[in-house]
């Protein structure tokens, strides 16, 4: 959700509509809007109340400065992650625990 909002505000329905055409399925409110909060609370995102166009008014979210060094660290921690584990699931022929 940091890497969405990342480029620009954005309110839950555009959320999880770019989670989903990411990849990541379909994500309900019941799922979202508590990650949303939980960001909120931990003060990576702001969130703002603005107008809708002839409906209700809809919560923007946008990172914080905080925000973007969370997804920083988050990213790199990713990275790292991907690297490890892509190593044990395709070990280099000859290394040590290799299957024949």
């Amino acid at each position: 959700m940091l890497r969405v909002l990342k480029d620009r505000p954005a309110h839950g329905y555009v959320i999880a509509a770019e989670l989903e055409r990411l990849g990541l399925g379909a994500l309900g409110g019941g799922t979202l809007y508590p990650i949303l909060g939980r960001l909120h609370r931990d003060g990576l995102l702001t969130a703002e109340w603005t107008a809708g166009d002839g409906g209700p008014g809809r919560k923007v979210y946008a990172l914080t400065d905080v925000g973007v060094q969370e997804l920083d660290v988050q990213a790199e921690r990713w990275r790292r992650f991907a690297r490890i584990t892509s190593g044990i699931a395709s070990p280099v022929a000859g290394q040590a625990g290799e299957q024949r």
